[in-house]
């Protein structure tokens, strides 16, 4: 452990549950590394994610954005190229974008993808999937043209895709530590919120059994009524 994240750990009790605002501030505070950190929500649920109606994925539009700059991969028809540049995409997904991806080069954050580009896709779906940035009906990034301008705006607006992984957990971004504390406090909520609405039907017991607040390179902290 470094000496800041010591002295992190000597402001409060990690085995400790704290209230949810009191758990924000004190990742806010805890939150000194020489850049602008992130905050994060990291949520152990009581799903088995080894069935298939138990999966949690959706997106969350968060009141006050990522405080991330968001680079946009379109995959669209020639024909709407032009106007989807126009709307904020970064890059158009052309073949030449498809060769680099398959030598290593993943410079963007969400791909989009006109549902006949699908095909052209799936050639890296490999590639895409297991980083989270497969486009997919489930989470808004499969579009049709007359909702390309929207979708991009949310993105860049500071809608976010979570999804559960292999053990159950969701992790979700709420926002940048150098936001206002209100700010910060309305994303989490809005993350606590989506998150809470998409429960599976078929999830028994204790949905969400732990969260836990962080920041990129600060300790985390337990909420506690979680459970």
């Amino acid at each position: 452990m470094g000496k800041r994240y010591k002295e992190a750990l000597a402001r409060f009790d990690r085995q400790t549950y704290y209230p949810l605002d009191e758990a924000l501030r004190l990742v806010q505070a805890n939150a000194t590394a020489k850049f602008d950190e992130t905050i994060e929500a990291h949520f152990r649920l009581g799903i088995d994610p080894r069935h298939s109606d138990q999966q949690v994925r959706t997106t969350v539009m968060l009141p006050h954005g990522t405080g991330k700059q968001v680079r946009i991969l379109a995959f669209v028809d020639e024909q709407f190229e032009e106007s989807t540049l126009a709307a904020g995409a970064d890059i158009i997904g052309t073949d030449e974008v498809i060769a680099k991806i398959r030598d290593g080069w993943l410079d963007f954050d969400v791909a989009i993808a006109m549902p006949p580009m699908m095909r052209k896709v799936g050639q890296i779906a490999r590639i895409l999937g297991p980083r989270g940035l497969m486009p997919n009906p489930k989470a808004g990034t499969v579009v049709q043209p007359a909702d390309i301008e929207r979708v991009i705006g949310e993105l860049k607006a500071g809608r976010v895709e979570f999804r559960n992984d292999r053990t159950g957990n969701v992790h979700v971004p709420v926002g940048k530590a150098s936001f206002a504390y209100d700010r910060l406090s309305e994303n989490l909520q809005a993350v606590l919120d989506t998150v809470l609405a998409a429960k599976p039907e078929s999830q028994k017991g204790a949905y969400i059994r732990r969260l836990t607040l962080s920041s990129t390179m600060g300790p985390g902290v337990r909420v506690e009524g979680m459970t």
